[in-house]
């Protein structure tokens, strides 16, 4: 696909189905629009402005199409208000004197709290002491037939949640005491049963020699050896940052800004600090396996990251975002809202906010900003996957494969052959991609291959907590699956998270067969012995058969990525973590990502990709964030994000070696010498890849057909044609067509107790 600027078509977001965009053919001059918007883009940042430019034009258009009252909440959405506080702005007609307007909330007088924005004409402040549960604000102008009242259900939840996630999971221990504060303290003994913490605020700053913060001696003046640094927006500071660590969601989390005490004014949402570029940067973590049944004693990633703080960028994290401590995007997704929340209601509400990761955090930045769009304004992403479920899916083709090449038929098959039949770049890569099925093992001490290791558990969690299949059936399940079985729904036999994974009319090595890589012979004896699992992960001889409702439950929830939700309307770039030899973080991941957003959006103008080592892209997006967001007209999103796509916004790759060079042409996977990015860094397949599956990989269960003939380039004698009917009775998988359960991602999905967009309650089944 062409670069954007290059092209002098649009793309209209045409809803032909819930997610789905048309590419529709609109003659705009785009070839003028993106010229003089791209030179502007790459001279200065604009974010410094923007909220000047904003006012300005907000006072234009007000004059121009007078507005009428109306109320919006800035921190979180109405029904989603949790710690008995949001911010709200009143928009005023521009007629009616500020003075005159009356706010109330459950009929008590809260218009004092309300702080005037004169050239915008709005009235914005912090409602507090919210009932839990549902709260009237009520706002009002004049008197007698003159008066205008609006009204806003604002619907209040604890801060220890649940909002969206559905029940809270249990068991679920603290880790309040070996959470590190930046004084080198524990941040202490929970104060309850939700492993709630008092908030506390350190300061720490950064010297003029060493690279790391040193705890600030006292808040009442500078050490003399403190730095200073200049933000992105041409302010110089001291190089001093507030600390908040406190509790949200259960979860512990933190919040870094450039704050002087001993100069600036106190920072409330109306005074933020001076140093503040008024962005922000959340951090997602990493990982997965043991990511169950604990609060985590650390975040992921690093909030304290000198370089984006000197530049004025505010930091934030959670412990559930880690997927380390918690590998559940909903509940990510959950503490994101939350925590961000929690920010704009203390320090203002900024005019971005970007997500960062890799490996889990890349996963978990990607879902949580399809599955709430609006929450995050652009995403980078490295060593990236689509979400926890892939990983775990493909690890369970490839444990099926490994049992059969290793125990089922051990002689039967070459390395070369097992290789060509997994799709992987060697036997080392297909064996390290199948022991990820160990997180979706519930059982201790199993024995398969070497390097298997199920049941992976922190050592935090007590031992007489934990699943066995013998001495404790009752137990917590360290699986992907049970983790998340508020989405994925349970068993009522066994109280098992329901299992998604189906391989019915799956042909495992149809490529390699149609190659000539194996022969017919061996195609048939690998389908008819290959089997499935349990739900304990044991191997049977029959095919799984996936639960439809935890298939469709795992779309509309997010669980497995879309692409078809917040990430076709914001800046996407994914860069790193290129290993197809060993880890099991292959490049066919990052491209299936690339191809989901293909399929619901019909263009991925947005998603850039870089392959290879080299710099973090995060300055690009920084750039390509601040110009779309300040871009006041009425475009939809997904325009002004590709009309302000930057010009070093590129597909690419970086040569290998001490100093990569960058190479600016289009990624595609391949592993032919067909581009100068693939022969540096060819792409390898995987398992459902070479049984004639898409490369998006997100067919959970695949439609039916009977075999066609013409789909096999090997001739098959009648026998094995009988065989190959026998072996598939109800037909193999039709991969043209989408898989049955397909659902659209629910945008800002709900498991419970919230009743907007509730997709499934647990506590209802």
């Amino acid at each position: 696909m062409k670069p954007l600027n290059s092209i002098s078509l649009a793309r209209t977001r045409a809803r032909c189905s819930p997610h789905l965009w048309r590419p529709a053919v609109v003659a705009l001059a785009m070839s003028t629009v993106f010229g003089g918007l791209a030179q502007a883009q790459n001279r200065a940042d604009p974010g410094a402005l923007a909220q000047e430019r904003a006012n300005l034009r907000a006072l234009a258009q007000e004059r121009a199409n007078p507005r009428k009252l109306s109320i919006e909440t800035l921190s979180t959405k109405p029904h989603l208000v949790t710690g008995g506080n949001v911010l709200v702005r009143i928009n005023v007609p521009r007629g009616t004197p500020l003075g005159q307007v009356k706010i109330e909330v459950n009929r008590s007088d809260i218009s004092s709290r309300f702080v005037a924005n004169g050239p915008a004409h709005t009235l914005t402040g912090l409602v507090g002491s919210l009932l839990e549960g549902d709260n009237q604000l009520e706002v009002s102008t004049g008197r007698g037939n003159g008066s205008t009242t609006e009204r806003l259900k604002l619907t209040n939840y604890p801060i220890t949640g649940p909002v969206l996630s559905g029940p809270h999971m249990t068991p679920y221990i603290c880790q309040t005491e070996q959470f590190l504060l930046p004084d080198g303290t524990a941040l202490g003994a929970p104060i309850d049963a939700d492993c709630s913490v008092t908030t506390r605020f350190h300061y720490v700053y950064k010297a003029t020699t060493g690279t790391t913060f040193i705890p600030l001696p006292t808040t009442t003046s500078v050490p003399p050896d403190a730095a200073q640094t200049t933000t992105s927006t041409g302010e110089t500071v001291n190089f001093i940052v507030r600390v908040e660590t406190g509790t949200i969601n259960r979860g512990i989390y933190q919040i870094l800004i450039l704050h002087d005490p001993t100069r600036d004014a106190a920072i409330t949402p109306f005074t933020p600090p001076r140093g503040w570029n008024k962005r922000v940067h959340a951090q997602q973590g990493s990982g997965c396996p043991g990511g169950w049944y604990r609060q985590g004693a650390a975040l992921g990633g690093n909030v304290f990251d000198v370089g984006r703080l000197g530049l004025g960028f505010a930091m934030y994290a959670n412990t559930l975002n880690h997927p380390s401590n918690s590998c559940n995007s909903l509940v990510a997704g959950e503490s994101n809202v939350m925590t961000k929340e929690r920010f704009i209601e203390g320090y203002g509400v900024p005019l971005s906010t970007i997500s960062t990761g890799g490996s889990g955090g890349a996963y978990t930045s990607l879902q949580v900003a399809d599955a709430f769009p609006g929450l995050f304004d652009g995403i980078a992403v490295s060593s990236t996957f689509p979400d926890a479920l892939s990983i775990a899916l493909s690890g369970l083709d490839g444990h099926l494969l490994t049992h059969y090449f290793t125990a089922t038929n051990p002689a039967g098959f070459t390395e070369a052959q097992q290789v060509a039949v997994s799709g992987y770049h060697s036997l080392r890569a297909f064996t390290d991609a199948a022991n990820q099925s160990q997180r979706t093992d519930p059982v201790p001490g199993r024995v398969d291959i070497p390097g298997y290791s199920p049941a992976v558990w922190n050592a935090v969690v007590p031992v007489e907590l934990r699943y066995h299949p013998v001495t404790n059936r009752t137990g917590a399940r360290p699986t992907v699956f049970d983790v998340a079985r508020n989405v994925y729904g349970v068993d009522p036999a066994t109280g098992f998270a329901l299992r998604p994974f189906d391989n019915v009319g799956v042909q495992y090595g149809l490529e390699a067969v149609n190659s000539g890589a194996i022969t017919v012979e061996q195609f048939l004896d690998l389908n008819t012995r290959i089997g499935g699992y349990d739900q304990d992960a044991n191997y049977v001889p029959q095919r799984s058969v996936g639960d439809t409702g935890a298939i469709r439950r795992a779309h509309q929830g997010g669980l497995q990525l879309s692409g078809g939700g917040g990430l076709g309307t914001i800046p996407v770039m994914d860069y790193g973590g290129v290993n197809d030899a060993s880890g099991y973080h292959y490049q066919w991941f990052h491209f299936a990502v690339r191809e989901r957003m293909l399929q619901e959006n019909g263009a991925t103008e947005n998603h850039v990709m870089w392959r290879g080592t080299g710099p973090s892209p995060i300055p690009v997006l920084d750039r390509w964030v601040a110009a779309w967001k300040a871009d006041a007209s009425n475009d939809p999103d997904w325009l002004k994000v590709l009309k302000h796509k930057p010009t070093d916004a590129v597909d690419g790759c970086y040569t290998a070696g001490a100093d990569p060079q960058f190479i600016a042409e289009p990624q595609f996977l391949s592993r032919e010498p067909n581009s100068r990015c693939n022969t540096i860094w060819p792409a390898y397949e995987f398992p459902r890849k070479v049984a004639g599956g898409p490369l998006a990989a997100n067919t959970l269960q695949c439609r039916l057909q009977a075999p066609k003939p013409d789909d096999y380039k090997v001739v098959f004698s009648q026998q094995d044609w009988a065989r190959l009917e026998s072996d598939f009775p109800n037909g193999v998988c039709d991969w043209s067509k989408r898989g049955t359960s397909y659902r659209s991602v629910v945008e800002w999905p709900s498991f419970g107790p919230s009743r907007e967009n509730l997709v499934y309650d647990i506590t209802k089944r």
